[in-house]
């Protein structure tokens, strides 16, 4: 930073600083982190669930916003993060997958939603010409070994 109290020649008071003022910069930028440090973590698709624990190979991802429908524990059931009538789900997942064929969707089903809501999930995807079907689950944090009995 270059800061002039006086010129050093006189008659050359009109002369241009060629530095770079950096303070608005640095504030703007400290701005932007903040911003982006409350928003990344509203970013994650579909709703907040317990999802069970499984040692399982993450699939590959792809290109563009994954299809997750979630299963809640009291069954009810959301496309993305809007909750959803299980007879109009067929309806509103036809237009996500026109196009995209192959494009897995994604169920992730709370830990204590009953079985049968979950099948009766599956099924419903399946009417609706899904054939690629990924679980979501977590992967455990400790794995306790039991001792043989």
């Amino acid at each position: 930073m270059a800061f002039g109290v006086g010129s050093p020649h006189p008659g050359d008071d009109d002369r241009v600083l060629s530095d770079i003022n950096v303070t608005p910069l640095v504030d703007v930028m400290l701005v932007l982190l903040i911003i982006f440090m409350i928003t990344a973590p509203m970013l994650h698709q579909g709703i907040q669930v317990a999802l069970p624990q499984a040692d399982a190979k993450p699939l590959p991802t792809r290109q563009g916003s994954p299809i997750v429908v979630s299963i809640k524990q009291d069954g009810m059931v959301y496309v993305a993060d809007e909750p959803v009538h299980p007879t109009r789900l067929k309806e509103i997942l036809l237009p996500l997958l026109e196009g995209r064929p192959d494009e897995p969707v994604f169920i992730k089903g709370d830990r204590g939603v009953d079985y049968g809501r979950v099948i009766e999930v599956l099924d419903l995807l399946h009417q609706a010409g899904v054939t690629r079907i990924g679980m979501v689950t977590e992967s455990p944090k400790h794995r306790s070994r039991r001792s043989g009995g």
